[in-house]
């Protein structure tokens, strides 16, 4: 498990992220990250929005995926846990889209593809 310290949120940052790219958070410890544009919003004073900087996106998700957990799969095994948060992302981009127009979207997505149950639950 990632440790939430100045150390490993920079590390991440940096491993995923292009140098120049714009980092918007809600807290301190991405503070002086050279080679990217950060700003920071302060939650605790309650400044949750300035300019472009804001963390709504980023918390929308999470609220849609722990929904997903406590109410529909109840256990996330580690094994599979980037096949929730990849699904959940699906649905999270496609969510302005009509209902109609997501499902269409997600049967495309399917044509010529198959996961074998085996395929699944063999090691990775």
């Amino acid at each position: 498990m990632l440790g939430t310290d100045t150390k490993t949120l920079q590390a991440f940052v940096r491993e995923q992220a292009e140098r120049g790219a714009a980092i918007y958070t809600d807290a301190a410890a991405y503070r002086g990250m050279g080679g990217f544009k950060h700003e920071a919003v302060n939650d605790s004073v309650g400044e949750y929005v300035r300019d472009m900087a804001h963390t709504n996106g980023i918390e929308s998700f999470w609220a849609t995926l722990k929904r997903g957990y406590q109410g529909t799969f109840h256990h996330f095994s580690e094994k599979h846990l980037d096949r929730y948060v990849t699904e959940f992302a699906g649905r999270h981009n496609v969510r302005l889209r009509d209902t109609v127009d997501q499902m269409s979207g997600m049967v495309e997505g399917m044509v010529g593809k198959r996961l074998r149950y085996a395929d699944l639950v063999s090691a990775r």
